[in-house]
């Protein structure tokens, strides 16, 4: 009887000592699994937080490159504002220029009727043709100042050294220019 107690007890004792062991295991895994929860989602809070910071630089970069474009556009319309202007100031000289110079001195409702009488009419007719040249010219020079870097990448070489020609003044409207001097100086 003694034995078979003793065998009983043993017995028990081995159990308790399995069970002890498998809850001791039972406690690592669930040890482990929170463990591993803690650090899935750690790493997923800071993919998060890096994806967020991302999109907040790429939103940033995105602003300075739009507010640069809206900056260059500005400044180009402020450019083309003030060479608009200048040529405008120019063309306005010009008008004032050729109506206070004529080829007979200054035209004045007294002096029309001198004027007219001293020209003869192959002067009056390369007047009005300087006037009409010189108001292309002007209106063609202007839209050479005005035009921007691709209009003028669109021109040849032939094409702007033919331009360049053209706005060049030649011999003959340099003398021109100082007749009409002399005349109005008279």
């Amino acid at each position: 009887m003694l034995r078979t107690e003793e065998r009983q007890r043993l017995a028990r004792e081995r159990r308790e000592e399995r069970e002890k062991q498998h809850a001791a295991k039972e406690t690592q895994i669930l040890e482990k699994e929170r463990k591993a929860k803690l650090q899935y989602e750690k790493q997923l809070e800071e993919r998060q937080r890096k994806l967020k910071e991302m999109k907040q630089k790429e939103e940033q970069r995105r602003a300075a490159v739009e507010e640069k474009r809206k900056q260059k556009i500005e400044e180009e319309k402020e450019r083309y504002e003030a060479v608009l202007h200048r040529t405008l100031e120019r063309n306005q000289r010009l008008e004032t220029r050729q109506k206070r110079w004529s080829w007979g001195g200054s035209v004045t409702p007294d002096s029309e009727g001198k004027t007219a009488s001293k020209r003869s009419p192959s002067t009056a007719n390369l007047k009005q043709a300087e006037a009409a040249v010189s108001k292309c010219l002007s209106s063609s020079a202007a839209l050479l100042n005005t035009s921007d870097r691709t209009r003028r990448s669109q021109l040849s070489p032939l094409d702007s050294s033919v331009i360049s020609r053209l706005l060049a003044p030649t011999q003959a409207s340099l003398a021109r220019s100082k007749s009409a001097a002399t005349l109005s100086a008279d």
